[in-house]
């Protein structure tokens, strides 16, 4: 039996946080007729950029992440504002984050981080030809190191652990699918 949406019975917001709200809904299985209950993150798109200098360097950012307690190596990224498209809210993380900006932004695609339990996407981009046109405009909670590393070592990083983010890992697998004919030319 293929699989189907579950039909909504009740949904609220249970409570609401700076970067995102949960929902509670309660839900009826269209196979076992039951009801359960879901408990969801809303929250506004997040984008990521993979910024390449005309040399070929990827703009990449170091930088401190509470949830593992550590510091990780990533690509610029961020929420989508209210009112602002994910290329609008790329540009600008690709700004803030680094003081680059870029030749063309190029979308890439999206995933869902978590379907589970998320409700939202992440969008990727591909900033080409990407240089420094400024300082980084960190906020408060931010404490980030450019790093510029060629393309041709990001799957070895990959590989050796040293970029673990999921969503940096998928963002530069559509990145190679999409230019790797094209990348030998480099």
């Amino acid at each position: 039996m293929t699989p189907k949406p579950w039909k909504i019975v009740s949904t609220h917001t249970d409570r609401s946080y700076r970067v995102f709200d949960l929902r509670k809904d309660r839900a009826v299985s269209p196979r076992t007729k039951e009801e359960y209950d879901f408990f969801v993150l809303e929250s506004n798109p997040w984008v990521n950029v993979i910024p390449l200098t005309d040399d070929h360097q990827v703009v990449l950012v170091r930088q401190y992440r509470h949830g593992i307690r550590d510091v990780t190596l990533e690509i610029p990224g961020g929420l989508v504002d209210d009112g602002d498209t994910p290329e609008q809210a790329a540009w600008r993380e690709l700004s803030e984050e680094t003081g680059f900006g870029a030749e063309e932004m190029i979308p890439l695609g999206f995933v869902h981080p978590n379907p589970a339990i998320q409700n939202n996407k992440c969008f990727t981009f591909f900033a080409k030809n990407a240089l420094q046109v400024g300082e980084q405009k960190q906020d408060g909670g931010e404490d980030i190191e450019i790093v510029l590393r060629p393309l041709s070592e990001i799957p070895g990083l990959i590989r050796d652990g040293a970029i673990s983010h999921s969503l940096v890992i998928v963002a530069f697998y559509r990145f190679f699918i999409e230019y790797q004919r094209s990348l030998s030319l480099l």
